[in-house]
């Protein structure tokens, strides 16, 4: 069942994942909320079309967690940007930016067009870089339970923690949404960050490339 999901296109309802596997739907049903307990499988509401309670769509999440040589070498990276640079903060935000559109860009574009779909795609691509998110029923809020790069983190904050800030702001600007209100709060709670993501739909490619020349 795992492997169906994770082998799909787009996220699918109970009734594909049942026709696939050749199970009953409510077997296939108690299996998806063990897999949902384990955090190996997200639910979302499908689009809305008309009266009644939207179906729920399944995904698997694809984790992509570093190595701990690349957890080391994020770490000397950290530290010698910490070194080196006049703005490290900055510079750290604009190297995230970057590697969120690439990553946003690889994870695919949200179906609808609005900036709740947005979000909500954004946390599909903090998932599938192992930071563990658990959102809100906006997708406006989101705890990230997981940092992947804990022990650079701990080192230099200001660093990985603005990288990890510029993620969001740059998946963000991939899906053509305003990345302007996003804010990270690092280790807000004993055991997660907050990242808040907020904004309307731009739609302007123009926009974006403005708002990036504002901030360098």
């Amino acid at each position: 069942m795992l492997e169906t999901l994770d082998t799909a296109a787009r996220p699918l309802p109970l009734s594909e994942v049942a026709d696939a596997t050749g199970l009953h739907a409510n077997t296939v049903r108690e299996h998806l909320d063990a897999l949902l307990d384990l955090r190996l499988v997200r639910r979302e509401a499908a689009p809305s079309h008309g009266r009644g309670r939207p179906a729920w769509l399944y995904r698997a999440v694809r984790r992509t967690a570093p190595t701990s040589e690349y957890a080391g070498l994020a770490t000397a990276l950290a530290a010698t940007l910490h070194r080196t640079s006049t703005q490290p903060v900055q510079d750290a935000v604009a190297a995230g930016t970057e590697w969120g559109r690439e990553v946003a860009r690889a994870t695919g574009r949200p179906e609808a067009a609005d900036a709740h779909a947005a979000r909500r795609q954004v946390v599909v691509v903090l998932e599938e870089m192992g930071f563990e998110p658990e959102a809100d029923e906006d997708d406006a809020t989101v705890r990230l339970t997981r940092c992947p790069l804990l022990d650079a983190a701990r080192r230099h904050p200001d660093i990985v923690c603005g990288v990890h800030l510029g993620i969001a702001r740059g998946a963000l600007q991939e899906y053509d949404a305003d990345d302007s209100a996003v804010g990270l709060e690092p280790f807000a709670q004993p055991d997660a960050c907050l990242l808040h993501l907020t904004g309307d739909l731009t739609g302007h490619r123009t926009e974006r490339l403005t708002q990036q020349e504002d901030r360098g």
